[in-house]
Formats: structure tokens, sequence, C-alpha cells
């Protein structure tokens, strides 16, 4: 792709607003295309951290696996964002899975010490990238504190709502979420079972509270499904 192209691109990124001209085009003199088939794996555990990662078709999860396979998914990214950003900070090797969902992937690698020398000289980029850490801290510890203090059904009600909040679009009014996650998926970012989450989701459906099928979910009224995850 051409330079304009990409540096269009980057124009689609809010983290990059801050960038002068010139520095746009030495970041997109730096951007190498990339393209996984659904349910590809970018990077690995052990492998070394030497890119941070543009997403600007389909989704990414980010998870971790224990000893006996077990996969936890720490984070669901979509267009328009960056991953693989703990390369900037210290990881010498990565520590976590990025893997494409449902659909193909289309990415932009940069060196991330090419990416370092554009951050040493625009201090604004760099405390928005602080800002970015700061807001997935507090979504890890969110988290956290779901799987203490609530049961299985309250996380996957308030997982559903927090996502169709985020990434729905309003049709009438209800809201309707295009999404690529599987119910072993949602039980992999709520820490329960896919078992329970087919019976949350039905309750939910029974109670016409959602209705979902492959790929859509439809939420009857925000407000109704928020107070369920109380």
């Amino acid at each position: 792709m051409t330079i304009t192209t990409k540096t269009n691109l980057l124009e689609q990124f809010p983290l990059f607003d801050a960038l002068t001209p010139s520095e746009k085009n030495r970041l997109s003199e730096a951007m190498e295309f990339r393209s996984k088939a659904r349910y590809s794996v970018i990077y690995q555990p052990g492998e070394t951290s030497e890119h941070i990662y543009l997403l600007c078709k389909g989704a990414i999860k980010i998870s971790t696996h224990s000893n006996e396979g077990k996969e936890v998914i720490k984070q669901l990214i979509h267009p328009e964002a960056i991953f693989g950003e703990l390369a900037l900070v210290g990881e010498s090797t990565r520590n976590e899975t990025a893997q494409s969902l449902k659909e193909e992937v289309h990415y932009y690698t940069i060196r991330t010490v090419d990416f370092q020398q554009i951050l040493a000289q625009n201090t604004t980029v760099s405390q928005q990238l602080l800002q970015l850490f700061g807001q997935r801290m507090m979504a890890a510890e969110s988290k956290l504190e779901n799987l203490i203090f609530k049961d299985a059904r309250s996380r996957i009600v308030n997982f559903l709502h927090e996502v169709v909040q985020k990434r729905g679009r309003q049709v009438g009014y209800e809201m309707l979420l295009k999404h690529s996650l599987t119910h072993q998926d949602i039980a992999n970012i709520t820490c329960t079972s896919r078992q329970t989450v087919t019976l949350v989701l039905n309750d939910l459906r029974k109670e016409n509270l959602i209705y979902f099928n492959r790929g859509r979910i439809l939420v009857r009224d925000m407000e109704n499904l928020k107070a369920c995850a109380a």
C-alpha cells in the first residue's frame, strides 16, 4: 500500500491524532501490512516482542492458557486499536496469545524501536499511550473485582451489557450487536463454562431481555439488562 493510504489509515486511530504530518509519514514508512485467516495465531508465548500491531479489520482475542489448556480471554481487540503494546514497556518475550476470531483479520506491524523513536519526540502521543495502558489496567481490575464479588450469571450479563453498550448500534428502542464470539469465548472471558453461558442466554431470552442467533445479539432494554447484572 502507498504511504498516502497508510497515512489516511493512521487518521482512523485516535492514538495518533497528535502526530505531526512528518511523524505520520515516518510511521507509515515503518508499517508493514499483514493478513491472517480466521482462528490464526498472530503471536504466542515465548516469541520475541519486537513489534506492535494496528488492527484495521476483524477481531482479535488476547488470551492466556493454564498448564491444563484452559483458556482465559483477557481482552478483545477491534479495528482502530493497537495490540501487542506491552513490547513498548519492557516485555522481551510474549506472555499472551493473540488470535483472530471468526473472520480474516488485516493489520499492520510496526517495529518497537521505530515507534519508540517517535514517542521520544512526541510527548502528547506518549501521554495518550499511558492513558491507554491505564484504561486497560482499570478494565483488568474491574474484571478481577467481578470475578471475586459477582456470581457467574452476573458476570455474563455484565459482559453482555458492556460489550453491547460499547459496540452495539441503536435499532429503534433496542440495541443490536454483531459479533464473532462463540459461547465458549464468552465463557472464557467471564471465567464461567460454555454450558452456563448457554443457560444464562436462554434464560435472558425467555425473560424477553435479549434475542440472539448466530453472530447477533439484540438487547430489548439496556436498563433492565444492566439491573440484572447488579
